[in-house]
């Protein structure tokens, strides 16, 4: 998926406990790109695919279709545990978080593909928790 600067522009603040917009960014950035290579490849990464989710609901970022479904191109991002077509809010967040702690510490990856579960919990450890730890890493574009 493409992202442009208003992509980001839109990501609110309280959606991002101790981790900067900025941050948040470069790592969404670098996993839709990595995630669109891996497409061209016609492979996918269930992790990835786990953080890529999770950064777009937590975003609000709608989702644009290859092709026009219904006369439609595109939607707002699911939640990536839930898959509930909702604005992610800090009510919804904690929720969404919870279960996939949940769901992590049961080792239970019961959304294909295998490794999404995780993905959701890093970034949700990282963006909500206060992990300190980011889902991926982006070598020498981080600020700390």
């Amino acid at each position: 998926m493409e992202l442009t600067g208003s992509d980001f522009d839109e990501i609110r603040r309280e959606h991002l406990r101790g981790v900067r917009r900025h941050d948040f960014a470069l790592v969404w950035l670098a996993a839709e790109e990595r995630a669109d290579a891996l497409a061209a490849q016609g492979r996918e990464d269930g992790y990835l695919a786990g953080v890529v989710s999770a950064c777009r609901w937590i975003a609000n970022a709608g989702v644009r279709y290859a092709q026009p479904i219904n006369g439609r191109r595109g939607e707002l991002a699911r939640s990536p545990i839930s898959r509930k077509r909702e604005l992610a809010i800090e009510e919804s967040i904690e929720a969404e978080a919870l279960e996939a702690e949940r769901l992590h510490a049961l080792r239970r990856e019961s959304i294909d593909p295998p490794g999404y579960v995780a993905g959701v919990h890093a970034t949700f450890g990282w963006t909500w928790r206060r992990s300190g730890q980011p889902p991926l890493e982006v070598p020498g574009r981080l600020a700390g």
